[in-house]
């Protein structure tokens, strides 16, 4: 079994026929390479970059607002705003941070947006590319300064912190919702047969090229994925979104030899330690789907399917690390029925 770069998601052909016309290309953002798949549909040249160009355009809205690597991004420039200082924030903004703040609140905490003073501690942020295990001291000044109870939005609907130094990171949702937007695009041009993705943050519409529901591969949280590595499932998609959250990609190995991930517990400030390799969650919107993916990582795989067994509109594929070196997989009761991986 094998993993895919940066998620475990990807779109499999379907053996298109010939009199079924599939429109195909990939660009860039976010880091990470972006597909747009458009079935049933013959597209001449103007009206095909018309297309191109609005998704790109979205794509750089969301990248300017919400990017922690851009440093005069929205998020940016809230980031090095003093304490107490009101902060107008875009509706996409606000939008992504209230969805953050649900998660938060519904999962006790399991998924943070103003952890990133950790996330750059150990490494995984912006701030510096040196991974290691912090000292003890260093934690604890950066978890004083994560919470979201020290945030608040004005009635005029501005963002504020009351202390200095906190730093907002949406990256367990920014990403999951350029899909969405993307998706937005693509139906405003008034295509409904289609699959958008930004790496393994996957929305899928209508049909495919063969008139069936688009078909996910889900492979197994190894290392060293390689193209024609086995899938450890396939599953049916149409009209929701499949997001995946892992820790086989962004880690590192520390001196007891223990795997360190970039998948930060905010109420510890220290890497989830635990069986799960990975979570994928099917839902009605890839933002969703995006953010609850790593809240169920964080929560675990028993407190995750607890959680994720009270929501009505997702549902999440588990993925154990036994001992031996196999996997297991434990579904919620409304995931997708499985198919055997090709």
């Amino acid at each position: 079994m094998a993993a895919l770069p940066l998620a475990l998601v990807v779109c499999l052909g379907a053996g298109f026929a010939a009199e079924r016309p599939l429109v195909s290309w990939q660009g860039e953002t976010m880091g990470s390479v972006y597909t747009v798949k458009i079935a049933d549909v013959r597209l001449d040249a103007a009206p095909l970059e018309t297309l191109k160009e609005a998704i790109r355009h979205r794509l750089e809205e969301v990248n300017r607002q919400m990017s922690h690597y851009r440093p005069e991004s929205e998020l940016s420039r809230f980031n090095r705003a003093p304490a107490g200082e009101p902060f107008t924030m875009s509706a996409d903004f606000a939008r992504v941070l209230q969805l953050a703040f649900e998660l938060n609140l519904r999962s006790g905490g399991a998924l943070d947006p103003t952890v990133g003073p950790v996330v750059n501690l150990w490494g995984f942020g912006e701030a510096s590319s040196r991974r290691a295990v912090p000292g003890e001291a260093q934690l604890q000044a950066a978890l004083a300064r994560v919470g979201c109870h020290h945030l608040r939005i004005t009635e005029e609907g501005r963002l504020v912190k009351d202390i200095a130094g906190l730093q907002l990171n949406l990256s367990a949702v920014a990403k999951g919702f350029g899909v969405d937007t993307m998706a937005a695009a693509v139906r405003a041009h008034g295509f409904t047969n289609f699959y958008v993705s930004i790496s393994g943050e996957v929305y899928a519409s209508g049909h495919n090229g063969a008139g069936t529901d688009w078909q996910v591969g889900l492979s197994a949280p190894v290392d060293d994925w390689r193209p024609g590595d086995p899938m450890l499932t396939v599953i049916p998609l149409s009209g929701r979104a499949v997001s995946t959250s892992g820790d086989y990609q962004k880690y590192f190995v520390d001196a007891q030899g223990r795997r360190q991930s970039h998948l930060i517990d905010p109420r510890t400030g220290r890497p989830v330690r635990h069986a799960l390799g990975s979570v994928s969650v099917v839902a009605d919107t890839c933002a969703w789907a995006d953010g609850l993916s790593t809240t169920l990582f964080v929560l675990g795989p028993d407190a995750g399917l607890k959680f994720v067994e009270t929501l009505t509109n997702a549902a999440a594929l588990f993925v154990l690390r036994d001992p031996d070196g196999t996997f297991r997989t434990v579904a919620s009761s409304r995931f997708p029925r499985e198919q055997p991986g090709p």
